[in-house]
Formats: structure tokens, sequence, C-alpha cells
């Protein structure tokens, strides 16, 4: 059930991520962050509606793309951000820099920058959760490449075998780097694969936070009883290059016509009017959110051009 506190969480969520990114994008010509950048624009429900549905003692593992995870699930802005610079109060000290944040007080164990590596992370986290009979779950967060991996269908094997605790999360944007997925694959047909394993799947539009959000409330509650994992794979779409700033239609892969046209799905966009509508939020309360989210990416990005420098560096 959708109310006012659940509408104003996932719009606080949705924005945060949306305008960490955009700031992010507008810094990044300074060439002052010590690290490349994977922006997750356009594809922020899927960890929203996801992250809504976890605690702090529920385990997610990302991939290079992690920003929008990390934020939804509760990381720290300032520690973020400061990451990014290189600086010693990043929150892996400077060290990782944007394709390895974490945050254990939320349970945002780590991302990792190879295709796949998140997913039998995940899968030993699980492992670990029911040898302690903690009731608690583990996710993984992927793209449509790491589909193709064999450590995705060799993790699905194990964890449908010991019926883990294990959401499996595809975030589908059909371009693995700058490889579209109809060259790569004959269907598209991602949330099927754990049939085999008798995992079911389930395909959402990765742009409806409140689709992806039931989604996953539906996994968890399989996991609650006991039935094993589950794999959701949400359809989105990047508005920006696999790795920088830059918009994602002058490599030849994706057109004009089809970024205007997502560009009209936009995730914060369609989720904002939803709210509206369906007086969920009011106007008011909205640019209210928008006002004091700036703020604090504003504070966070001061914060971390006067930090220290890692001492690596």
């Amino acid at each position: 059930m959708i109310d006012h506190q659940w509408a104003e969480k996932a719009y606080t969520l949705l924005v945060t991520i949306r305008k960490t990114e955009e700031a992010i994008a507008s810094e990044y010509k300074n060439q002052e962050m010590r690290c490349p950048v994977h922006l997750s624009i356009g594809q922020e429900a899927i960890a929203v509606g996801v992250s809504m549905c976890l605690g702090n003692e529920d385990i997610v593992f990302s991939n290079h793309r992690c920003h929008s995870h990390y934020l939804a699930k509760g990381g720290n802005l300032n520690a973020m951000i400061a990451e990014l610079y290189g600086k010693s109060t990043g929150c892996v000290k400077g060290l990782g820099g944007s394709m390895h944040l974490m945050d254990d007080e939320v349970g945002m164990l780590g991302a990792s920058s190879i295709v796949g590596g998140s997913i039998p992370l995940a899968v030993g986290a699980g492992l670990t959760l029911k040898m302690r009979e903690k009731p608690h779950v583990a996710v993984t967060f992927f793209g449509d490449g790491a589909s193709e991996e064999g450590v995705f269908h060799e993790s699905m094997n194990f964890a449908a075998l010991k019926k883990l605790p294990v959401v499996f999360v595809c975030e589908n944007n059909f371009t693995a780097t700058s490889s579209p997925l109809s060259s790569r694959r004959p269907m598209d047909n991602i949330f099927r694969h754990g049939e085999v394993f008798g995992i079911p799947g389930t395909s959402v539009d990765g742009n409806d936070v409140v689709a992806v959000y039931e989604a996953t409330r539906d996994a968890v509650q399989r996991i609650r009883k006991g039935e094993g994992p589950s794999l959701i794979e949400g359809k989105t779409f990047r508005m920006l290059k696999h790795v920088g700033p830059e918009i994602d239609t002058s490599s030849g892969v994706r057109t004009q016509e089809e970024w205007n046209r997502w560009q009209e799905k936009c995730p914060v966009k369609k989720f904002e009017e939803l709210c509206l509508n369906e007086d969920l939020l009011s106007a008011r309360e909205t640019e209210k959110i928008q006002k004091r989210i700036e703020m604090k990416i504003d504070r966070a990005f001061e914060l971390a051009k006067s930090d220290p420098v890692a001492q690596w560096i």
C-alpha cells in the first residue's frame, strides 16, 4: 500500500540520486575527481524500489555503476563524494573511487568493477545468513551484460540448490558498454534464466519505482517463507554514456530518437506525477524536498574539496 510516508521516502531517494549524479556530471569537467564515473541517471527507480524493501541488516552488493545503490541503501552522502575526490574521509578512505563504494553500517557491503563480480559475493553472503539462521536477505545488482557471464548461472544454480535468501536484480538497460542487447543474444528474456534452476523470474518496468518495489516485496516474502532465491529484471535506460558525464547519443549505439523516447519515461518525473495526481505529495512538498537535497549535495562537495587527500596519493 503506497501512502504519504512511503511516497515521501521514495521521492527523496529518487531525487537524491538524480541530483547527486547531475552534480557529479557538472563537476567532473573540472578534472578534480580522481576516478572515472559510471552514472545511473535514468535508472534510479530500480535501486530505490529494491531498497525500499530492505533494512540495514539486509546486504547489498553492487557493480561499477553503484552510486544509486549506495545512496538508495542509505549510504553516507558526504563520504561518497569525498571518495570520488580521493579523500581520506571517503567511504573507503579514498582508496576505491566511484566503482567501489561501501557503507557497512547500512548493509552496503561493496561493489565490484568486474562484470558479474558482485553476483557470487551476494550468494556467499546469502549462505552465511542461512548458516547463521539470520532472517535477512542478500541482493546483487548487475547489468544485462553480466547475465551472459558463466558466474551468473553458476551462482543461481548454487543459490537454488541451497535455497539461499538471495535476490538477483538485473538492471537491463539494453546496452553492455556499447554493445546492444540485440547483437549479443537471440531473445530478450533475461528474467527467464532462472527457470532451469527452479528460480522464479519477473520482468518489470525498471522506470516504475512502485512496480520494482512490488516485485521485490514478493521476492522477499518468498525468502521469508524459506522458498529460496528470486530473479528480477528491470528494463530501463541509462541517459548518459557507459562512463563519463556526456549524453549517450554520439557513439552511434543509441539514436537521439531513442534517447528522447526514454527521456519521456524518466523515473523521477514519472513518480513525481503519480504523487501529485494521487495526492500523495503536494507540489510544495516536492519543492521543499528538492531544495533540502540540493543543500546537502552542495555541502557534501564543499566538504570533499576541503578534506585531506588520502595518504596513498
